[in-house]
């Protein structure tokens, strides 16, 4: 009997050291299974293509499949609160664009909270909008737009967007804020219907995806006044920034981000990390990207993490500003 207490003390001390030394031994043999990078938008949107772009590359980074799962709904929130409430095990990914930041001031009940909720594994990169006017507005540039604008009564003009909240829609709202002009949202159920309205003129204006609107460009069917970036763009190096073209201040990319629910382990975020920027550093990755219009941008976790809560406070001024409100 007195030999019990003894054991019963070797027996909790190899429980406890047991309980220390498995997430180490699983977070050294990460990944020992496929990853599951979850898209919270329909297939053919811009999150969706970057997000195929990287997966297999990345994948073969990390000796295993990197499978992209859509889960669309409520402007990605549903997807994103999917993955903030899968388990910590760095096996369910979520990627996402600007609604990370900018759905928080939008929506009044969140169903996860970015903060609390989910940390950053890395960006992925960038890409840019183009402003697009209708073939019958009769301005060349920004500067001769702005005051087409302004000789007009408050809303005369109308942008169409892919929806309140979208990118395309946040990016008329800076151009609006920096210009300080009042043009009618008109939101649509996607980037493609709004398009084909600004080329038949049922609105005058709208702020789509650079790689969406080179062919309508291409063809003569939209009129490209300025991309949003600091930067021209390759694929339409013709066209200046709207900053050069007569709004000096303005600029707007989009940005990708992967996150992972909150407690994942940082050795786990580490490797996903180190592993997804050695996919970008990859040539023939770099190309495939650029051509569809993506510009590859590596960081680490911190660095995202403070890039995504900087980006939040931005976005909550402007849209409380304009007072804009999910539907």
């Amino acid at each position: 009997m007195k030999f019990k207490p003894v054991a019963g003390a070797v027996c909790a001390a190899l429980a406890v050291a047991s309980c220390w030394s498995f997430p180490a031994v699983a977070a050294d043999a990460f990944p020992d299974r496929a990853v599951t990078l979850v898209v919270p938008f329909a297939p053919g949107g811009s999150v969706d293509i970057a997000a195929r772009l990287i997966s297999d590359a990345w994948g073969r980074a990390l000796s295993q499949s990197v499978i992209v799962e859509n889960r669309a709904g409520a402007s990605g929130n549903i997807g994103m609160a999917a993955v903030a409430r899968a388990q910590p095990n760095g096996y369910t990914l979520a990627i996402n664009t600007m609604s990370l930041a900018i759905n928080p001031a939008l929506f009044k009940e969140m169903p996860f909270d970015t903060r609390k909720d989910l940390r950053s594994v890395g960006t992925v990169g960038t890409s840019q909008h183009v402003l697009t006017v209708t073939n019958a507005l009769p301005v060349a540039s920004v500067s001769e737009l702005l005051a087409y604008v302004r000789a007009r009564p408050a809303n005369d003009l109308s942008f169409g967007s892919a929806g309140t909240g979208s990118t395309f829609h946040m990016a008329a709202e800076l151009f609006k804020s920096v210009s300080k002009t009042q043009i009618l949202h008109v939101p649509y159920k996607g980037g493609g219907p709004a398009m084909v309205d600004t080329i038949s003129g049922q609105v005058q204006m709208s702020f789509p995806v650079l790689s969406a609107a080179k062919p309508q460009v291409d063809g003569k069917k939209l009129r490209a006044l300025g991309v949003t970036g600091t930067t021209r763009s390759p694929l339409l190096p013709d066209v200046p920034t709207i900053a050069e073209s007569g709004l000096p201040g303005y600029a707007f990319n989009t940005w990708f981000v992967v996150s992972a629910p909150a407690g994942t382990p940082q050795a786990v975020i580490d490797t996903l990390n180190a592993k997804l920027a050695e996919a970008l550093q990859s040539q023939a990755l770099k190309d495939r990207m650029q051509k569809e219009g993506f510009e590859p941008l590596i960081s680490t976790p911190a660095k995202t993490d403070d890039m995504v809560a900087a980006e939040m406070t931005r976005w909550a001024g402007i849209v409380k500003d304009a007072g804009i409100q999910a539907n």
